[in-house]
């Protein structure tokens, strides 16, 4: 990976490089919107100062915190470069993501054309009503040079009046924004239109939110909800590096996901869920999971993830501490300040439960491999997914839960994952300013609390079960599994309807259908003689007639030809998982179970 300056570093090193970062001349950008209806923006790059024959310009393939190759260059036409009088540039394309600019010493201005219409938190957005531009998607740097300071000049779309993002604004200049380097720039979300935007103060800091898209949500309730998330997550970590946020929340009739940033963060919402208690309850945890990474991923993090290389990919295994631990106290935050309740949370916590240990993956993929694989498999499930692979987001949870318990139960209440989480951002972050490797990390945490938890790092590298209750039953909890004893058949496999047709879209690994050849994109036409009904509704009855070790005769047609399978019924496999008191636990397992639940000074 190339030594390049890190926007994980970039804020702690400000004070010391702005001097020289600012004597250069930046590199300017301006975007404007000619066609914003068809999805697109216009980006103009003004490159001087640099007195080379030649400049390689390149578009990074990826944006940190999603950890996919996504070859954004893919959206990028109309590529032309000129000098400062108007005269063309020799430009040569090198590879999939870099132009050679013949510029001769001279200023280079670089214009093309950006297509943005792909809905997520990481990709450009364009569109008649607004514009937000993933500065990765957006923006190319010059090779080598990622130390180099930029501006950036939005002309806003006419009738569009507000531009909300984390980069500082320039004075005296409308709509124009500074980066100390490309790593901030790169890190720095920005919204166009005309968002609803309100402010609040909380633990010290300034904090925007720019609502995209209307929505029923109510300010005040927003504000003192973020404002009770906000003070808890600082409490954690006893100070908030920042000194503005800002949230970019994007509506739609069905929405979700969300990106952290170094001072800011972009969420998807459900423009009206603000009143559904299930759905704003799942917002609040995602407002929590993405503010944590302030802290836990955008400055503590793995050495690997910074400086950053955006040409390839960067691999770790350890996304399932960064994102685990996020999953695992986004929840956490919920409860401990006061915006769910103890059963509610015991139920999000079912919620992992269920997702890890009725994913037959669990069993296939260790989670250390989960996160080096991200690259590969994470984002690019397919129907075989569940059978192969787990997710470090919730697995990951989990092992935090059991770390965390571990550490409260074996120091009598003393020590827990906050103390954990507090020495290692000072340690790695502030004093060495770097990131820390799996084995330096597991070495803090016994350090801090004399407690080892070496099982709990090997559990991450293997597939072995992992015994959850040796962890919670010492605080006083304990997991069950209400399916246990029961022996239901069934197909051990996932269906929709499609035109009134029953079509398989998943397959468990080892269960009947698995084990009797039906396979994914199979029509199933009749079971045992009787033709499936429009919708599919006898397929439930047939099978829940039936029993453990029949045999039953599958009609299904495939890519067009008629098959008869015999697949023989196994016991359902899927557990119901649940989190409950410890029937038996005794006044001081109760006692640190408290602990446990309480928000922790």
């Amino acid at each position: 990976m190339k030594r390049l300056l890190s926007n994980v570093y970039a804020l702690f090193l400000m004070t010391v490089t702005a001097a020289s970062t600012f004597a250069q001349t930046p590199i300017r950008f301006e975007v404007s919107f000619s066609e914003p209806q068809a999805h697109y923006a216009d980006i103009q790059m003004e490159v001087s100062g640099f007195d080379n024959e030649y400049i390689d310009v390149k578009m990074p393939v990826w944006t940190p915190g999603s950890y996919l190759v996504r070859e954004y260059t893919r959206n990028l036409e109309s590529f032309q470069a000129h000098d400062s009088h108007g005269n063309p540039l020799d430009v040569t394309k090198i590879d999939k993501h870099t132009w050679r600019v013949h510029h001769a010493g001279r200023q280079a201005v670089i214009q093309y054309r950006l297509y943005g219409f792909e809905i997520s938190v990481r990709t450009n957005i364009i569109d008649d009503s607004h514009a937000f531009l993933s500065p990765a998607a957006t923006f190319l740097y010059v090779d080598g040079h990622l130390d180099h300071p930029a501006e950036i000049a939005i002309i806003p779309h006419a009738g569009w009046s507000t531009v909300s993002t984390g980069l500082e604004p320039v004075e005296g200049k409308s709509f124009t924004y500074a980066a100390p380097n490309f790593d901030i720039l790169f890190d720095s979300p920005i919204e166009v239109g005309n968002q609803d935007v309100f402010t609040f103060m909380a633990a010290g800091v300034l904090h925007e939110v720019a609502m995209v898209g209307g929505g029923n949500y109510d300010v005040d309730r927003l504000i003192a909800d973020f404002t009770a998330i906000i003070e808890e997550a600082t409490r954690i970590f006893g100070v908030n590096p920042n000194k503005r946020y800002v949230f970019i929340v994007h509506h739609y009739q069905s929405g979700g996901g969300g990106l952290e940033h170094l001072n800011s963060t972009v969420l998807g919402a459900t423009r009206n869920g603000y009143t559904n208690a299930r759905v704003y309850t799942s917002f609040l945890g995602l407002v929590a999971h993405e503010y944590f990474h302030l802290w836990h991923v955008k400055r503590l993090r793995p050495i690997e993830l910074g400086p950053f290389d955006y040409t390839r990919e960067n691999y770790t295994t350890a996304l399932w501490i960064m994102e685990g631990f996020t999953s695992y106290y986004d929840n956490h935050l919920l409860l401990r300040a006061g915006l769910v309740g103890e059963a509610a949370y015991l139920q999000l916590l079912g919620l992992d439960f269920n997702a890890v240990e009725n994913r037959p993956g669990n069993l296939i993929q260790p989670v250390a491999e989960a996160s080096f694989d991200a690259w590969i498999k994470y984002y690019r499930p397919d129907e075989n997914s569940p059978n192969s692979t787990v997710s470090y987001y919730n697995k990951g949870a989990l092992l935090s839960l059991a770390m965390d318990a571990k550490i409260i139960a074996e120091t009598n209440g003393e020590k827990s994952l906050d103390d954990v989480l507090k020495a290692a951002y000072e340690h790695f972050y502030v004093n060495l300013g770097r990131g820390f490797e799996e084995a330096e990390l597991e070495e803090l945490i016994e350090n801090i609390t004399g407690v080892s938890v070496a099982e709990v790092f090997r559990a991450a590298h293997s597939v072995d079960a992992f015994d959850y209750n040796a962890y919670l039953r010492p605080i006083g909890y304990e997991l069950i599994d209400q399916n246990e004893g029961q022996k239901v058949p069934d197909l051990g496999m996932r269906t929709t309807v499609t035109d009134g047709r029953v079509v398989v879209t998943g397959i468990s690994r080892n269960g009947s259908a698995w084990d009797g050849g039906i396979s994914v994109r199979d029509e199933i036409i009749a079971i045992d003689g009787t033709r499936l009904d429009i919708g599919g509704r006898e397929l439930a009855h047939i099978i829940q007639q039936a029993h453990v070790g029949d045999e039953v005769q599958v009609i299904i047609a495939r890519d067009g030809l008629i098959r008869e399978l015999t697949v023989t019924l196994k016991p359902a496999a899927e557990g119901a998982y649940a989190l409950r008191k410890a029937p038996l636990a005794t006044a001081e397992q109760q006692r640190l179970g408290q602990v446990w639940l309480s928000a922790r000074q």
